[in-house]
């Protein structure tokens, strides 16, 4: 039988592919506008403002029990990471016992956790205390200085715990900014910062100094009972028609 030979199949040409249109992309919707966007305070509605806040609260205290500038002191240092009521539920006892730098070195910090194990991180603010306690003694005659740089040099205290300090025991304008502070300054657009720092900056920029006394009290007690963190009671809010909040509620 002859043998059959198939010829390969010959080769299809090379088709060069088209480049692929570009698919056209639906321009990208713009960024909602930050608080910094949101149109400024006036120097007459920062006024109105803290005005509202003086006449429903003129004379606002803290919430940390304390007995003199030392114990107030000691008060906000153990308050980091933990809550005013369950510091003062601790220090009540404390406090009877001791009250000055020499009377808590006495105590010890052994003895001093037992009263304050209940708070948050109690091991280290224990060792801080007694530490601070010491350096008070040591090199500012056991008295709580008056200068920022003189607190913020002590163990466990920064800028914040200064600022409480030398604005309630002292009487300095200052602004403590925690997390409520931090969030009306920035929920509001009174002064949105990044930072703590920022907006204490912001925030003592534009708040005359009348209300520089309590401010920080208001609006401590502001964002803590009515700017609340997950669910704002906007409709309670004493400053809710000059508020800068996009999604406020009224």
């Amino acid at each position: 039988m002859a043998k059959i030979t198939r010829k390969p199949a010959p080769r299809k040409a090379a088709v060069l592919k088209k480049k692929a249109k570009p698919v056209a992309t639906k321009p990208k919707a713009p960024a909602k506008k930050s608080l910094r966007a949101a149109r400024p305070w006036t120097p007459a509605e920062v006024h109105e403002v803290f005005s509202r806040f003086r006449k429903a609260n003129p004379e606002p205290k803290g919430e940390l029990e304390h007995v003199n500038p030392f114990t107030l002191l000691v008060a906000v240092v153990l308050s980091a990471q933990a809550t005013d009521a369950g510091v003062n539920k601790a220090t009540r006892a404390l406090f009877e016992v001791a009250d000055t730098p020499q009377k808590m070195l006495e105590l010890g910090e052994e003895r001093l956790r037992e009263y304050i194990k209940t708070i948050g991180l109690y091991r280290t603010k224990a060792k801080n205390v007694i530490a601070l306690s010491a350096k008070l003694l040591s090199e500012f005659g056991g008295q709580v200085p008056r200068t920022r740089a003189g607190i913020e040099s002590l163990p466990g205290a920064g800028r914040k715990t200064a600022n409480v300090v030398l604005n309630m025991a002292f009487g300095e304008h200052t602004m403590a900014v925690d997390t409520h502070v931090f969030r009306v300054g920035n929920r509001t657009g009174l002064a949105p910062g990044k930072t703590p720092l920022e907006v204490e900056l912001g925030l003592e920029k534009v708040i005359p100094a009348e209300f520089m006394l309590h401010a920080h009290h208001w609006l401590i007690l502001h964002g803590r009972y009515t700017c609340i963190a997950r669910k704002p009671r906007c409709e309670v809010c004493l400053i809710n028609d000059l508020c800068r909040w996009p999604e406020k509620t009224v």
